[in-house]
């Protein structure tokens, strides 16, 4: 080799090291990437690691262990649409308009929506110019206005609500459809952006269609920061589940669709390793509310809490939730109190956006408690039901002024006065009202419920809004 030839490969091996190293710091040096993995009607009981003894969910139970178990996390309603709202705004959905005492969520027939005025995660973070993805169930408004992609998301690709409705009603009554399920029952669309790519949505084959979307979006987007929101729409009735898992799950078919979902789950944390994303990448798994109790086999467990979706009784509003992002987080079960409210301010703190200042916020900052540098701030949670404050939880102690079961025969709610009171600490099952004993205590939550009700503002109904013939 000549001397010429020589010094231009030493100067090219140089400058392809540096680039090469510029790139590794560039990619460290960028802000996190934040995945949400959000299951619909996923029971606090129906994981392997929070307590299931015949659902097998391998890759969840990896991530609880390599990361943070929540066991006192809880999301802002007891059902889908006000719920969803509260996890992308960080506000309870009372405050926007996406809670209401007659129409719980929003159906096909419905013209109202998230409002524009409204803030999401995705929104927020476009301010550090992050790529934004939602991937399956929406249900925050099926209009062009209300869709994902007039909320700060570049991109969606799923159902617009909930994957029970567009019934079709000459095949039966709906129950008997919901337990003898068939795609063509169920005459749902599947969306890209703002355009049906298909009606019926083949729902035998959705978790896995949104699995492969969730990962190219991650391949797509591995050298710029994002937020991936992957929100499966199951396990909410009908279930579905792609062949490959029909019957490997001694919980039978409900048990067959959560290992589906844990699958899922392992497939985007694979991806994210084999990416080198993984320790820039937080991870969120959740679910929007309790289990749909009223379908008996084919509804999901609470576990040791009461009661399930509907009801603001523990299974209601706490979830099973896992924070994964190796190498950052302080590894083992976390028992501070915690909310999907919270994951807007957190982002935000993780990622250097500014927070929205010019409205209230019911969430709170718990990278503390994520990172080990202190517990989590959130002290209180206000459990609403459609409008209704029915308790407040401050500590280990919750206060309800109402009750009411979830779906399955009680008409009105029972009003508590005085109130009654549990310690959750010692009772998670909400079996010992201790109200009598604690006058000081009852007093207490009284001056929270008042203060956090003078808080709220008229605002329109957004779930009340129908199409009129």
């Amino acid at each position: 080799m000549t001397p010429a030839r020589f010094f231009t490969a030493i100067t090219a091996t140089f400058f392809l090291c540096v680039f090469t190293f510029a790139g590794r710091v560039s990619a460290e040096d960028r802000p996190p990437n934040f995945v949400v993995i959000f299951a619909d009607d996923l029971g606090y009981g129906d994981l392997s690691c929070f307590g299931h003894p015949t659902i097998r969910t391998p890759n969840l139970d990896r991530m609880a262990a390599e990361g943070q178990k929540w066991t006192n996390f809880y999301v802002a309603a007891c059902v889908c649409t006000p719920s969803r709202a509260g996890l992308l705004t960080g506000r309870y959905p009372v405050r926007n308009g996406m809670a209401s005492d007659k129409k719980r969520v929003l159906f096909p027939e419905s013209t109202g929506g998230l409002p524009q005025s409204e803030i999401t995660i995705a929104r927020m973070l476009k301010q550090k110019d992050y790529a934004t993805a939602a991937v399956g169930k929406w249900h925050l408004g099926h209009l062009p206005e209300f869709l994902p992609t007039s909320h700060g998301f570049d991109s969606f690709f799923g159902i617009p609500y909930s994957n029970d409705m567009d019934r079709v009603a000459s095949k039966g009554k709906h129950r008997d459809l919901i337990l003898n399920p068939k795609v063509e029952y169920f005459n749902v669309p599947l969306m890209r952006n703002e355009e049906i790519v298909e009606r019926p949505a083949d729902q035998t084959t959705i978790t896995r269609r949104y699995t492969e979307e969730a990962v190219s979006f991650i391949k797509k987007e591995k050298d710029h920061p994002f937020f991936l929101y992957l929100a499966h729409s199951m396990p909410h009735v009908p279930l579905f589940r792609s062949p490959e898992f029909e019957g490997v799950s001694d919980r039978g078919f409900y048990g067959d669709v959560i290992e589906e979902v844990d699958w899922s789950v392992g497939q985007v944390l694979n991806a994210l390793r084999k990416e080198g994303l993984a320790e820039n990448t937080l991870v969120v798994f959740t679910s929007d509310n309790g289990p749909w109790l009223l379908f008996d086999q084919q509804g999901g467990s609470a576990g040791l809490l009461r009661d399930g979706k509907g009801s603001a009784w523990e299974g209601g509003m706490r979830e099973p939730t896992i924070f994964w992002w190796p190498g950052k987080l302080k590894q083992g079960p976390v028992h501070d109190m915690g909310s999907t409210l919270d994951l807007l301010p957190t982002f935000a703190a993780l990622s250097g956006a500014q927070k929205p200042e010019d409205r209230v916020l019911d969430g709170y900052d718990i990278s503390p408690a994520l990172l080990g540098t202190g517990p989590s701030p959130r002290q209180e949670m206000y459990y609403h039901q459609d409008v209704e404050l029915y308790a407040v939880r401050s500590g280990w102690y919750k206060c309800y002024f109402k009750t009411m079961t979830s779906y399955i025969g009680q008409k009105e709610p029972d009003v508590h006065d005085p109130p009654l009171l549990f310690d959750l600490g010692s009772d998670p099952s909400e079996k010992y009202d201790i109200a009598a004993e604690h006058p000081d205590i009852i007093a207490k939550m009284r001056e929270l419920a008042k203060k956090h009700l003078d808080s709220l503002k008229p605002v329109e109904n957004q779930l009340e809004k129908h199409v009129t013939n």
